[in-house]
């Protein structure tokens, strides 16, 4: 029987060293349910999010204002709320999953170092597993037999970038707040679409962080065996042919102010009817 037969596949992770969601909650669920070989942990160095957001200057101009001013926007009104709903989430995946075994870590500024990259060949994952900010080199993310795997928060290829949930709501195209299991390619969150999930949320309480982890968290056995599929290349592509595709950027304030308004607006006619 050959490796990719077996009922556990192989799988490395790739998180970020301050999501403990990822880093201690998610990786627990991977080790449930397939051979966790590896993690890479991501230490950014200081200065990326000033890069980051010159990137965007450069993407939007003066809207830039709007996105800073809906950082701290989500500071005052909603980052302490969401860190203790994390919380409350980690716990609760540790006691679902009690059992975490050790495995070969790396910690590296890049995903793309070469430490990360030995470890990914060393472990010679089935598909890895990869819950980063960070574009991934073709030479790392073509390592895994059946390739290297994201959850990107929004339904693609509507919704491609890391804010998909946020701009679908601030849309009112609710029937694509979601979840989309993709492929890694050489383009941004262009890859191969293998699922859709999707969860119920409290979008008049709830913040859009909260509302993008409720679309994995709230799916985990639907995604778990999604990812056994891959790992055993019995997954297939959904075709996407014809529909709109665009990259979304950061929040805007407005838009969250618009969007916060049409789920009032939404509750009170739901209220009323």
């Amino acid at each position: 029987m050959s490796r990719v037969d077996q009922a556990r596949p192989r799988t490395v992770l790739i998180c970020h060293h301050d999501a403990p969601l990822h880093l201690d909650g998610l990786a627990r669920w991977l080790a449930s349910w397939s051979d966790l070989a590896g993690i890479v942990v991501i230490e950014e160095p200081g200065g990326l999010l000033r890069k980051r957001l010159r990137r965007e200057w450069r993407r939007v101009g003066l809207r830039i204002v709007d996105v800073l001013a809906q950082r701290v926007h989500y500071r005052l009104t909603s980052a302490a709320r969401d860190r203790a709903w994390i919380e409350e989430r980690v716990a609760g995946l540790r006691e679902r999953f009690p059992v975490m075994p050790r495995v070969p870590t790396v910690r590296v500024a890049s995903p793309n170092t070469s430490e990360a990259q030995r470890l990914i060949a060393d472990a010679r994952p089935d598909i890895v597993l990869a819950l980063c900010k960070n574009l991934l080199a073709e030479r790392v993310y073509s390592i895994p037999v059946h390739g290297t795997i994201v959850l990107h928060p929004g339904i693609c290829p509507e919704y491609r970038n890391a804010h998909g949930c946020f701009w679908a709501l601030a849309n009112d195209d609710l029937d694509r707040v979601g979840m989309t299991v993709l492929r890694i390619d050489r383009g941004i969150d262009t890859g191969p679409v293998l699922g859709w999930f999707r969860a119920s949320y409290d979008e008049v309480n709830e913040s859009h962080i909260v509302i993008q982890h409720r679309m994995t968290l709230d799916n985990l056995d639907g995604i778990a065996e999604l990812l056994r599929r891959v790992a055993t290349g019995k997954a297939k592509p959904i075709p996407v042919q014809g529909r709109a595709s665009h990259e979304w950027g950061q929040p805007w304030l407005t838009k969250l102010l618009y969007w916060k308004r049409q789920a009032r607006r939404r509750r009170d006619a739901t209220h009323h009817a």
